[in-house]
Parts: structure tokens; sequence; C-alpha cells
């Protein structure tokens, strides 16, 4: 029996970087057969993760101005893929939801992704789904962090 020559983390975050270019890539090719922006592909992903959002979270996880925001609300509730409502326990705040209803095309290969993502999960032993799902929360925390450090520093010129 051949020895399992486990990959150097170097190896490990060169495959987690090429992942992350292929499924922006995938993103980016979505967003254009839905035809929607892909900052409309973000706030309609971010929405069907999470339920309802206020404008405000919506704006924080997209990095959006108010005004930026405002704008893509508009223009999402106008083409009929979401809809505001009204905050359940604060009446100051508006809600954004995807609409039930909403006329999106379907795209199989979208379906077809979903399915080999699950896939390669299931074909995972136990021990490894929870390594890889540790791992995975991990670097979606230091992604988050590094994100929100980027969010509060301005830009400088120079």
């Amino acid at each position: 029996m051949a020895a399992v020559v486990s990959p150097k983390a170097d190896e490990v975050v060169a495959a987690l970087h090429r992942f992350g270019l292929q499924r922006d890539r995938f993103r980016a090719a979505l967003a254009r057969r839905v035809g929607v922006a892909l900052t409309d592909l973000d706030a309609l992903e971010h929405l069907e993760r999470d339920g309802p959002l206020s404008q405000r979270e919506l704006g924080d996880r997209l990095t959006l101005s108010s005004g930026a925001v405002t704008f893509l609300v508009d223009r999402l509730e106008r083409a009929g893929l979401l809809r505001r409502e009204p905050h359940p326990t604060d009446r100051r705040a508006t809600l954004v939801a995807l609409r039930p209803d909403a006329d999106l095309p379907t795209v199989p290969e979208l379906d077809d992704y979903h399915v080999a993502l699950r896939r390669a999960a299931t074909a995972l032993s136990a021990a490894g789904r929870t390594v890889v799902a540790d791992f995975l929360t991990a670097v979606t925390t230091h992604a988050a962090t590094a994100a929100n450090g980027l969010h509060v520093r301005p830009h400088r010129d120079r």
C-alpha cells in the first residue's frame, strides 16, 4: 500500500485561491446569464442564504454606502426580485427580502454546481467533513476580519 502524502500548507492555500478564482469566474458568468450586475448577484445570494436583512446590514455585507445600497435595492425591487417589508420590532427600519415569486431564469449549470458540491462533500468521511468545515469556518472568519479592516480604512491617494 502506498503511503498517503499530505499536502503542504502552501499547497492547501494555493488550492483555496484557485477555487476562489474559479468561483469568482463562475459567479461573473452566472450574473451575466441572469442579467444582473455582480453586486446584485451578491445581494441576492446574501438574502437567499440569510433571509431578510435591513438595508444597513445588506450594505455592510456588500461594503456599499447607504446611497449605493438604496440604489441597488430600488433597482432589484423594480426588477421584481426583492421587496421591502417592515421590520417586525423596529418601526424605523425596513427589511429587504427576496420575492418568493421572483422570476429568475433557470440556470442548469448552477443546479449542476450545487449537486457537484454536495457530491464532493458526501464523498468525504465524517472526519474529513469535520476538518474541511472547521478549515472553511476559520478562513471565512479571517476573510471577514480582513474585509472589515479594509472597509473601515479609507483609501489614501499616493
